[in-house]
């Protein structure tokens, strides 16, 4: 049975607020309209398509599992992560990254990508560098995506300290490793201090 547009519409927010990863083409089958009408409808609701809609679902997720900082503050865009095991994210060299006279990234950059995606994998509410050991291994250059790879090697619950390995790659070249020693706030320190 067709249902006039405005019903069709109703029951379309619902079944995508229901289940975001519904596709056009499943939608149009589900309505009994074109795919056309669909995104049609979409538009006209605002909602949309399923690329941004994953997107916004991963990025809600995100928000919810990242403790140690606000995610807008991580340097990069996480696309992965599993607390206090490992965590991915992906940085795009931009113009306002780089030094304009050899299109190189400053590498505060790259550093600071791997610091926040060391924080980020925490699993508490604070998390502080207190030590970090890193190495340069190649330049990265305008418009190349750098992916930080982030992993938690040592978890110290006596002295409150969690060390994060964090490898940065441009395609498969390297070019940024960190090892990461961070004070945890839940954990106490045997100085009582960080």
């Amino acid at each position: 049975m067709r249902r006039n547009k405005k019903e069709r519409q109703k029951l379309l927010k619902e079944t995508i607020t229901e289940n975001p990863f519904i596709t056009d083409e499943e939608l149009a089958e589900k309505f009994q309209v074109s795919i056309q009408t669909i995104r049609l409808d979409r538009l006209e609701l605002s909602i949309p398509e399923l690329r941004e809609r994953i997107k916004n679902v991963a990025a809600k997720q995100l928000e919810e599992d990242v403790k140690s900082l606000p995610i807008e503050e991580v340097v990069g865009e996480i696309v992965d992560i599993e607390l206090d095991r490992h965590a991915i994210s992906i940085f795009d060299v931009k113009q306002e990254h780089i030094f304009k006279r050899n299109n190189i990234a400053r590498g505060h950059h790259l550093f600071a990508q791997a610091n926040s995606l060391a924080v980020a994998v925490i699993n508490d509410e604070l998390a502080l560098t207190v030590k970090a050991s890193i190495h340069y291994v190649r330049p990265a250059k305008l418009k190349e995506r750098v992916v930080a790879k982030a992993k938690v090697t040592n978890i110290e619950n006596i002295k409150g300290r969690t060390v994060v390995d964090v490898k940065s790659f441009v395609g498969t070249e390297i070019v940024f490793t960190g090892t990461f020693e961070m004070y945890r706030q839940s954990q106490t320190s045997e100085e009582g201090n960080i």
